[in-house]
This record gives structure tokens, sequence and C-alpha cells, in this order.
């Protein structure tokens, strides 16, 4: 177990961690873990809670925070690492290991690093006193006066032990690690003034002088501007200190290896880029192994240094590239892109993308287009990365690429470093293209570049071949998939358009069953080239079967199946179990957390194999975390291990109800939708933590397509005790945008619940589709499915279930006409809400109570419901409810003939309702207010509001 205050407020566990919930509970965790051991007065975490006036219930608000925060830790088995959350008198106390929490092991690294002898040692006990940071400290949490003292002066400390990092790098001799470092900071802190002398100094020792100037009159500037002052003593010295020369740059530390000199003082080296008169190069030794940094200019050296000389006389043009591809279709934009690519000094260009999405075919595409380019040639091999075959020898490559530029065969070394290095020579003074096919890693790559500035270096890969990006500049070009348009053009390149434009409609639907990939096209139109009686509408209904798909896009040895096996039989055992069980995810797109159920790993193994499955392009990351399978390669994994299905189907179904759970908690802390777990549970090894409800709201609403596949398939596969839980759970969602087509899902929670005969299930989601139907208006159908809710609830012994029906039910009879059956039905439930003691019930009650009453003319009565509910302390989070009571109370008070207050507190209800994006309950407030006030700011406001309610997505 360990505590994090440095960063996201966080409790860390074995399993993953804990799903703290509101901001304000990791505040409340925050101000205990900051006096651990120590006790905290309630008064204290008060002020650390709220930052203006405290609601009436604070206490009762801390105390259900403690109890919720105590029962999490007891249930992460804390007693075992000496972790307790007790209460003494008027106080509570975290009582932990010190070790245990990170802004303490953070201060005693400090304090050891500073006790070092060695500056080494020392930079060790620093960095590693710094990767405890994992974001400005106490985020996640509602920041009181207290905690935001306590953030400052935790980031204090960080900031003076980088300086200290600086200054020890220095002592080092490091001066450029030391600018690296600084710089960074001093970007966040810009105004810090010590921070900007370290980095001067740092940038003078580095032999850097003219930036270190730079920055102290950058940063004096800033000062002027901002603060109006001018550079302190630290700033000022420093830049005294440069002027003067004092100290100067120190030695350079001994290099790994000698080069040569390479500037105008030395008679032999090449001239310049670009100088018209080259002098022919001498193949020198070999570079050191491992030697990928950018290589000397070319000079001549002692012949007993180099191998003998080769100089083809007036070679002719080489060429190696295969013939150009037939039925090439699209790729404009592609084609625009490596022609972008191709430009400066020695570019390398680079194709990757997903098997079959036709990265060779664009790469000789535009070689032969642009053959004017390259009066010296094309050289072209295929290095056969991830075919069966396995790879050629380097030496044998690059011995095709010798005797191609004119070497006699007995003059060709026969070591490859031997043989790239005469290759570079040779390459030095010529315009070529040099196409590398089906590369695997970036190091073959490497051992292959020409060395001429004017030669261009084109490489296809399966894998993004990240290394070649870093050590020599490559420039990504990516390959997605065909639009339709264009592989319907495909198509028709291949069967002619006659018979393509005979069926439009079913070409069209092939290109899309393909998947937009061109060697599934290709395929494709080779089936149907040999059988010109086939229909393509036939065709498309036979691909239309996902269990025969891949077989139907297999010709002999090429296909769809084929290039996929090739790429997976490359990957590491973990990676494929990962793939194979991503092929039984039932949604559109994956996280770490679900790849990780899916597998039964944890999320950060899963998160290193989904990288490992982006880099060979078998995924695809849409957004930060979020990661997409080809519908081609979806089906494929499926097929590597079919007996895993139902194993990962109920894993990742009960990892969306844990998340959904703890997103339910954010969201709304204190709901009761569905919290008993379904028999057989899977427990996921770590569940998503949300920081707010905000968060929690944003994932349910990415996720709802997810979740709603995830609960057919639970349905589907005869699970109905996930699919309605998983349905139920998005509540939260449900409520905030109630007009948002629920009820198709809803009827499929019904028929889930109903055929499990689980009368607790039924009652809850007929309770929320009743309230559902009543939102869109179908009165007459809410309150005939909400008849039965209470009475189930009551066989499920669910108390609150049945307040909560009765509450919906009141609403639907209301509208009906039926007020005095409505009335009783509220007064029922606050009974059974107090007997329960959920509060949050109980407000739900009280709200619906307070209407029915003001619809009966009873604003008195109204209002003391209303304000009642109010008392019950509904936190900040809760935003719609109190929009919600505070336009009751305004309402009440008009109709009390207090006009002031009752603009006053619809004003209020309104405010809050927009500030918290409830664009509802803004629009409820803003109505009467345009009907009782000819304010014309209000009429902005209610039109703006209903405009976002209705087009929000």
């Amino acid at each position: 177990m360990e505590f994090r205050l440095l960063g996201t407020v966080a409790v860390e566990t074995y399993t993953g961690p804990l799903p703290l919930g509101p901001a304000k509970r990791r505040s409340l965790l925050a101000a205990l873990l900051l006096s651990a051991n120590t006790p905290v007065s309630v008064g204290r975490l008060t002020d650390s809670l709220w930052d203006d006036t405290p609601p009436s219930q604070a206490r009762s608000v801390i105390q259900g925070h403690v109890s919720r925060l105590r029962a999490l830790l007891v249930g992460a088995d804390a007693e075992a690492y000496g972790v307790e959350l007790a209460t003494l008198g008027d106080a509570y106390v975290l009582r932990a290991p010190e070790t245990l929490v990170d802004a303490q092991r953070f201060e005693e690294l400090l304090m050891l690093a500073r006790e070092q002898r060695s500056p080494g040692d020392t930079v060790l006990m620093l960095k590693e006193a710094l990767s405890l940071w994992q974001g400005p400290a106490l985020s996640g949490a509602f920041a009181g006066p207290p905690l935001k003292a306590a953030a400052h002066s935790l980031e204090e400390s960080r900031l003076a032990t980088v300086e200290l990092l600086a200054r020890t790098y220095g002592t080092l001799g490091e001066h450029h690690r030391a600018a690296a470092l600084l710089s960074a900071e001093t970007a966040a802190h810009p105004l810090r003034e010590s921070l900007a002398a370290e980095l001067m100094l740092a940038l003078y020792r580095a032999g850097r002088q003219s930036e270190a100037l730079d920055r102290f009159h950058r940063t004096r500037r800033l000062l002027a501007d901002e603060l109006g002052i001018d550079p302190g003593p630290k700033l000022a010295d420093a830049y005294a200190l440069i002027l003067r020369g004092d100290p100067g740059p120190p030695a350079a530390a001994p290099a790994a290896r000698a080069r040569v000199p390479s500037g105008p003082a030395t008679p032999s080296a090449a001239p310049p880029t670009g100088s018209p008169a080259r002098t022919a190069p001498v193949a020198g030794p070999p570079p050191a192994a491992g030697d990928t940094a950018e290589a000397p200019p070319v000079v001549r050296r002692p012949p007993s240094s180099a191998p003998p000389a080769v100089h083809p006389a007036d070679p002719l043009p080489v060429e190696l590239l295969p013939r150009a591809p037939r039925g090439f279709q699209g790729r404009t934009e592609e084609l625009a892109a490596l022609t972008r690519a191709a430009a400066g000094e020695s570019p390398v260009c680079l194709v990757t993308g997903p098997a079959g999405v036709g990265k060779t075919a664009l790469a000789l595409q535009w070689a032969h287009r642009n053959e004017a380019l390259f009066p010296d040639g094309r050289l072209f091999a295929d290095l056969r990365g991830f075919s069966e075959a396995g790879e050629p020898a380097l030496v044998d490559v690059l011995r095709e690429f010798l005797l191609a530029l004119g070497v006699p065969p007995r003059r060709v070394p026969e070591s490859a470093p031997a043989a790239a290095a005469l290759f570079r020579s040779l390459t030095g003074r010529r315009r070529l293209l040099v196409v590398l096919d089906n590369a695997r890693d970036s190091a073959t790559v490497r051992a292959l570049l020409p060395g001429g500035t004017d030669c261009v270096t084109l490489v296809t890969s399966r894998h993004r071949l990240e290394g070649l990006i870093a050590s020599d500049a490559a420039r990504p070009v990516p390959l997605d998939t065909l639009e339709a348009d264009d592989g319907t053009a495909l198509l028709a390149g291949v069967l002619g358009e006659e018979r393509v434009l005979a069926e439009p409609v079913a070409a069209r639907r092939l290109a899309e069953l393909c998947g937009g990939l061109p060697l599934a096209l290709r395929v494709t139109a080779a089936r149907l080239a040999g059988r010109p009686q086939w229909s393509l509408a036939a065709l498309a209904d036979e691909l239309a079967d996902e269990r025969g798909r891949l077989a139907f896009l297999d010709v002999d040895d090429t296909g769809v199946a084929a290039a996929l096996r090739l790429t997976v039989q490359h990957l590491p055992p973990d990676a494929v179990h990962q793939f194979a069980r991503l092929g039984h995810h039932p949604g559109g797109h994956v996280d770490p957390y679900a790849a990780a159920a899916l597998a039964g790993t944890d999320p950060v193994a899963a998160a290193a194999a989904l990288e490992r499955l982006a880099a060979a392009h078998l995924v695809s990351e849409t957004a930060p975390g979020r990661w997409v399978l080809h519908d081609l390669v979806r089906l494929y994994a499926r097929g590597l291990d079919p007996a895993a299905a139902r194993e990962a189907l109920i894993g990742v179904l009960d990892h969306a109800i844990a998340t959904a759970l703890a997103a339910a908690d954010t969201a709304e802390p204190g709901g009761e939708p569905c919290f008993v777990l379904p028999d057989g549970f899977h427990r996921p090894a770590a569940v998503r933590d949300f920081a707010d409800r905000a968060e929690a709201m944003r994932w349910l609403s990415a996720e709802r397509e997810n979740l709603a596949l995830a609960a057919q398939a639970a349905r589907d596969a005869g699970l109905e005790d996930r699919a309605w839980r998983i349905i139920l759970l998005q509540w939260p969602q449900v409520v905030w945008r109630v007009r948002d087509n629920w009820t198709p899902l809803l009827e499929l929670a019904l028929e889930s619940a109903r055929a499990g005969k689980d009368a607790y299930a039924e009652s809850r989601v007929l309770t929320l589709l009743g309230w559902v139907l009543t939102e869109e208006g179908r009165a007459g159908e809410a309150a005939a499915l909400l008849e039965h809710s209470p009475r189930l609830a009551r066989e499920a012994g669910d108390p609150l279930g049945e307040a909560t029906a009765l509450i919906n039910l009141a609403v639907v009879r209301a509208e009906l006409g039926e007020l005095p059956a409505a009335t009783e039905n509220c007064a029922r439930a606050v009974e059974l809400a107090r007997r329960e003691e959920d509060r949050h019930t109980e407000m739900l009650a009280l709200q619906h109570l307070a209407r029915m009453r003001l619809t009966a003319r009873r604003p008195e009565e109204a209002l003391a419901h209303a304000r009642t509910a109010l008392d019950l302390g509904p936190e900040h989070e809760e935003a719609a409810r109190r929009s919600l009571l505070l336009a009751i109370c305004g309402e009440a008070h008009l109709a009390l003939g207090e006009e002031d207050d009752g603009v006053r507190l619809l004003d209020r209800a309104a405010r809050e309702a927009e500030d918290a994006g409830y664009d509802e309950g803004a629009v409820r407030a803003l109505e009467v207010l345009v009907r009782t006030t000819a304010e014309p700011s209000y009429r902005i406001r209610h039109e703006r509001s209903a405009l976002r309610l209705a087009t929000a997505p």
C-alpha cells in the first residue's frame, strides 16, 4: 500500500488504486496524510474541504467521507500495513508508517542526498526523489486554504531539489544535462529568478554563452513587464560572472572515441554540403558497433586504414525497382506527403501501416512517378521482415546493392560493416533512391542507408520504427485504410468499370466489408474476375457472415489471414495473448483497463502489450489510451483462441460493472442503484479511479456505446445478471441526459431482469425506465410500468428501491392529474428513506413533494419541504439537485408575493445549473424568470441554455 500526495491524491494497492470518489474525499485524505500520525480537528478538516462558508451539515459530510474512506482502507487490508483511520474525540488521525507516504519518502531521500560525499551518489538520490512526483502536488483534491498552502510548500521543495540536482550535475561537469533539466522547469516557472540564474550558469559552462545572456535579458524583461521589478542578486550575480568570463568553461570530458576535426582548418576535409566541387570520397573503417550518432564529414585517411578504393568508370543508372503496381487507386494525400518528406538532405521516408494496407504499392507508385529525381538510379530490397522465409542476411542485401553499383564481385567485402561502409562511400556523390521494403527493425535499416546528401531512402514497415525516427530523423507517412469511394475504384480497376457500375450499391458494400484494406479488396476482385457469372451482391452476402469472411479473403498463399499471421508470429507471447483476447471484446474500442480484464493481466502489462501491437499496426490508438482494431483484424484475433471467448467476455463485463460502479459513486456519492455484485464476479486487477464528478461523467459518456454493446453481448451469452447491471449503472448519465434515447437500452435491461427472474432488478429497471418515459412525454406508458415497481421492490426486500419507485410513480401520477395519490406516494417515500437513513433518497422525495405542494398552491408547505431537503447537506457535486431545490424555493416565494426573494433564488438556481453544465435545470429556472421579469439577460440566457440542450450530443 502506498499513499500518493505528489501528483493526484491516491492510495495505491497491489490490485491498483482505491476508488476514492469525489474531490472532497481526496481533500480529507490529503489533510490527514499531511499530518500523518497526528490528530486533525474537524475544524481544520472543514477549512480544507471548503474555501467559503461551509454548509450547516459540514460535520455530517466529513463523517460520511471518513466512514467511506475507512471502509476502503479496511477492504484493502490496510491493517496489515500498519494503517488505521481512528477517531479521537473531535478529531481524526490516520496512523501509517512514514515509508508509505510518498511526500515523506521524498523528504527522506532529499536529506540522504545532502549527506552523500560523492556527487554521483547525490545525483542518484535526487533523481530517485524527483521520480516520486507524478504531477502537481495534491491534484484531484478540492484545494481549501490549508491544502493550497501545503501544495505550494511541496512545490517549493521540489523546485529547490531540481536546482540542487542541476548544481550537482555541474560538479560532475555534466553542464548540458543541467541545462536540459533547468530549461523545462524555467519554462514552467519563468519568474523564478533562482532557476533562471542556475540555467544561465549551466548554459555558460556548457559553452553556450550567447544563450545564457539571452536568458538573462528575457528574464529581466519579464520581471519588469509582469512585476515591475529589476533582477535580484542571484540573477545579477550570474550575469556579472558570465560577463567577466569567470569561471571559464571547464575542459571537456574525454570523448568515447576520437573524431576528426571537420572545420575548414582540416585541408583534406570534404567541401561543405552544397559545394559545386566534390572530391571523390574514400571508404573509411566501419563505425564502432552501436554507434548511431551523426557521422563526421568524410575525410581522406591513410591508405592503411581503408580497403582499396573502388571507382566504377561512368556507371550506368542503377535499376532494381519492381514494376509499378497495377490498379493503384487514391492515396493522393499520402503521395504528396511522401514528396514533402523526400525534400531536404539525406531524407529517410518511413511508410508505416498494418498488413495489407498497401505500403509497398504506395512506395513503388511514388518511386515510378518520380523517376526523374534520381538520375543515378533506384535500388530496391525486400527485407522480408514479416516473412515465413525469414530475413535475408544483411551482407547479402549489401552485396546486391554493391554489384548493381558496379563493384566487381571479388572486391565486395565479406563482412556486413565493411560492405556498409563501402556502400556509403560509393553513394556519397550520387542521386539515388533506395527502397527498403518490409523492414522489421531500425538497426537493419541503418546499415543500408546511403551516404549521399542527395539520396532518398524510402522504408516500408508494419512497425512504427520509432528508433529510426529518433536516430536518423526519419519522416513518418502513416498509411490507413481506403475510403469507400477509393475502394470501389480499386475494384473497378480490376473488374472493369462496367461490372462495378452495374451493381454500384453492392460494390460499395464489398468495399466496406473489406474494411478499406487494399489486400482484401484485391483478393475479392481476384475471386470475382475468375468467376464472371458471380454477382457482386452474392459475394457481399457471403462476406457479411463474419464466421467465413477471412476464409473468403484468402486466395492461394495470399490473403488477409496469411498477412496477419506473418505479423503475429514475430510478436512476443504476452502480446500474442493480449491480441487473441482483444478479438473477444464486444465493444468498439478498448483501454488498458478493459484490455487487462480481457487478458487476465493488469493495466500496466496490458498497456505495454497494446503499445507492441500498435507498433505492429495490429491496433490503432485513436485517442490517448483508446485503441481500436480493424474489423478483419478483430476476426483474425478472435480465431486465435476461440476457447477463451466466454472467460474473456466475463472478464470484460465484470470490468465494466466495477468501473461503472466507481463512476456512479463519484458522480453521485449518495446514490445507490445496484451495489450487489453478480454471482461469480471476477474482480479486475485494477479499477479506474475518477478524480471528480466531471471525469466520471465524461467516462460514462465516452463509454456509452461500448457499454451498450457489452450489455447486448451479455444478454446474448445468457449472462442476464451482468446485462441489466451494466445498463442500470449508467443512471447518472441517464439522469443528466434523460431525453437522449435511453428507452431501447433500458428495455434490454428489463428483458434481462425478467429472463433472470430477478424481482430486485426488474423493480429497479422499471423505476428508471418509467421516469425516462415520463420525461419523454409518454406518461400513460410510464404509469403502466411503474404501477408494478413498488410491489416488486417489497418482494425483493429493497426499501430504498421501493422509495425511489414511489417517487417516480408519484411524478407520473401528478402529471396525469392524480395529485392526492401522488402526494401520498411521495410522503411514503420520505418515510421509507428516513427509516433507512438515506439522505439522498430523502432529498429526492422531498424535492418532488415540494413540487407537488407548489402545484397544489400550498407554497408555504413547498418552501418548508425544499428547505428541509437543502438542509440535508447536498455538496457542490450535487449541482443538479441543488439547482432544482433552489428553483422550487424561488417559485414558492413568488407564489407568496415575495418577488425579490423569488427572482434572487431562481437566478441563483439558473447560475448553479449553468456552471455545472446542467442545461435542463437552467432552462426550467430561466423559463420562470422570463415569465416573471422583463430583464433581457434572462431571455438571452434561456435561449442559450435551450439551444445547448437541443444540440447536446
